[in-house]
């Protein structure tokens, strides 16, 4: 089980302002709904994929004779990127390729019902690189033919760099299709200050010690899961009947009165008001709330799990100019500008490297900036133990739309009653 991550106040005193996630986005634009992609924190992982694998020869047929065009155009999400774009202006400079980035993807749903039509004409979306997570649309990208097979001969630096946990992720094994931008965690957070004994186990939730006290998430898939993982169950093998044993699992919670509310992004304020006193959190709230706020909330993973979400680089099959998409997602992988990445988002980051690199990085600087930047570096919420990794479930795979509309009759009466 990972420790509880702390910094000195002292280190991070005049940083007052926390900087929006990928969530806060989400909820300011009324987007955060079920199937949505998450955070600063953020959101869908999966279970067992019945992905099919390309033919032998598709990354060869696809790949041959594609040549650079000069010029890139980059889907992302909102907040997810310095806006002074440093990476992107490194990476012309180095290769000539202008990048066209927009922030165009809000949701999953509504862009995979964007771009369908186009890729399923064989027609261009307008963009040689996405980020999309994982979840039911992702395997509707893979299972309708619309993303390009990497050529891993293509991505030295990835193959070289990146944590090999993410090449046994269910929902893309062996990242035949994608790699990640950046991950994060769903855990327990609490404040050592109203709780008087660690936190370690998910039945703490259920303790009525903190009755009227505790925080859920009111996303149905992060409800679901912990109340699986509570009664035993694997979240990506369950089926329904899990399901319904999980519901009842929470239903119990929730007749004892020990739920305060079930909340979306606003959780980390009410932690900070002390409405909570303890709560499902996504990793990357607990990090920039402690670092912004001077707070000594603590995250951890239970001992029975938490569950980890994925964005991922994808390059559409209708691309371009997919020779310098992925020289882009490969100089991503570069250990020097990993680190950048994560200096500024504060997520998990896929190259382990890149710590060591922060870490000099802040060497470098002075006052409250490097006291920022270290506390970046030794965080297990964007560094975490292969340890913690071990324990990370992932996020059902949906197989239908029926299935998944299945799933959320069972949970969202809980939210909603």
């Amino acid at each position: 089980m990972s420790q509880p991550f702390s910094p000195d106040p002292a280190l991070i005193r005049g940083m007052t302002q926390r900087r929006l996630g990928r969530r806060d986005a989400l909820r300011l634009t009324g987007l955060a709904a079920f199937g949505t992609a998450l955070s600063a924190c953020g959101v869908k992982g999966t279970g067992q994929s019945t992905q099919s694998a390309p033919p032998p020869d598709a990354v060869a047929k696809y790949w041959a004779g594609k040549t650079s065009t000069g010029t890139l155009n980059f889907a992302n999400w909102p907040l997810y990127m310095d806006p002074k774009q440093p990476e992107l202006k490194k990476f012309t400079a180095a290769t000539g390729v202008k990048v066209n980035y927009q922030e165009v993807i809000q949701e999953m749903g509504p862009w995979f019902a964007k771009v369908q039509p186009q890729l399923a004409a064989g027609q261009s979306i307008g963009y040689d690189l996405m980020v999309i997570t994982n979840g039911i649309q992702f395997k509707q990208f893979v299972d309708s033919g619309f993303l390009a097979p990497l050529d891993h001969s293509k991505l030295p630096n990835y193959v070289a760099n990146a944590d090999k946990a993410y090449s046994n992720e269910a929902f893309d094994k062996g990242n035949v299709y994608t790699v990640p931008w950046t991950s994060g965690m769903t855990g327990i957070a609490y404040d050592p200050k109203k709780v008087s004994r660690p936190i370690t186990k998910l039945a703490d939730l259920w303790d009525p010690a903190f009755k009227g006290k505790v925080g859920m998430f009111s996303d149905t898939q992060e409800l679901g899961n912990f109340g699986m993982m509570a009664a035993g169950i694997k979240p990506g093998e369950s089926t329904p009947d899990d399901w319904r044993k999980a519901a009842d699992k929470l239903k119990e919670q929730k007749s004892a009165g020990m739920v305060r509310n079930y909340y979306d992004q606003s959780y980390i304020d009410a932690l900070g008001k002390g409405e909570v006193w303890i709560t499902q959190a996504w990793s990357g709230d607990v990090f920039q709330k402690n670092v912004s706020d001077g707070t000594d909330f603590k995250f951890v993973i239970p001992q029975e799990g938490g569950t980890l979400w994925t964005d991922n680089f994808a390059i559409p099959v209708t691309a371009q100019n997919p020779l310098d998409a992925i020289k882009l997602i490969d100089f991503f992988y570069e250990v020097e500008n990993a680190a950048t990445l994560a200096e500024y988002i504060n997520f998990v980051c896929p190259v382990p490297a890149a710590q060591e690199q922060i870490k000099k990085d802040a060497a470098k600087l002075s006052g409250d900036d490097k006291a920022a930047m270290e506390a970046v570096a030794v965080s297990p919420l964007v560094f975490p133990a292969p340890t913690d990794y071990a324990n990370l479930h992932y996020y059902r795979d949906f197989k239908t739309v029926a299935e998944q509309q299945e799933y959320q009759s069972i949970f969202e009466p809980i939210v909603l009653a």
